[in-house]
């Protein structure tokens, strides 16, 4: 029998075309890709089964739900922006208790030679009266809205907290067209850059 000899580490001038040493017991490569492979299945996770049936349920919550418990009492509908001008294109309808909407406004942005544009829809919420108010100043908040959307440029819509600003300037707008702080909140449901 040919005798066995025992097995030396290699040294560190070893020839770099040798045989590298075993890996050590217990380490490896698996504890370094499970982070790897988790993080992103986890997140898809948390995002399919929790994130996302929330928004879905928020969204689709029936806002006329109260206004059906109580028979008998007709919707009031509200109209938004005009169509036209500017590029836009507006139609809304709201409920007195939810607020008055603006649906697919569509305005060219400034400084883009009409080739880039915003598309948005939002909710205005406020007084108790607000359906009414708006729909007596229609053409003029119609045209406030686009002047503010249009006034826009890329640069304004890409800073940080951008649509936080906009909030601001439409709702500052809408009170000052109005004459008084009848507009409180405003929900963006949709906002595209194109």
């Amino acid at each position: 029998m040919a005798e066995k000899k025992p097995e030396t580490p290699p040294s560190a001038d070893a020839a770099p075309g040798a045989p590298a040493a075993a890996a050590p017991k217990g380490g490896g490569l698996l504890p370094a890709l499970l982070p790897v492979v988790l993080a992103p299945a986890l997140t898809w996770a948390v995002a399919q089964f929790v994130l996302l049936p929330k928004i879905t349920a928020a969204l689709t919550a029936d806002p006329h739900a109260e206004k059906a418990a109580a028979p008998g009492k007709a919707e009031e509908k509200g109209h938004g922006a005009p169509k036209g001008g500017h590029g836009a294109k507006g139609e809304a309808g709201a409920e007195a208790s939810t607020g008055y909407r603006f649906e697919n406004v569509v305005v060219n942005l400034a400084g883009t030679m009409g080739t880039r544009y915003l598309k948005t829809s939002f909710l205005v919420t406020g007084e108790e009266d607000i359906v009414a108010r708006f729909d007596a100043a229609k053409p003029q908040l119609g045209d406030v809205t686009l002047g503010v959307l249009s006034s826009l440029t890329l640069a304004d819509l890409e800073e940080a907290g951008a649509k936080n600003l906009l909030r601001e300037r439409l709702l500052a707008a809408y009170n000052q067209a109005l004459g008084g702080k009848v507009a409180e909140n405003l929900f963006f449901s949709e906002f595209v850059i194109q």
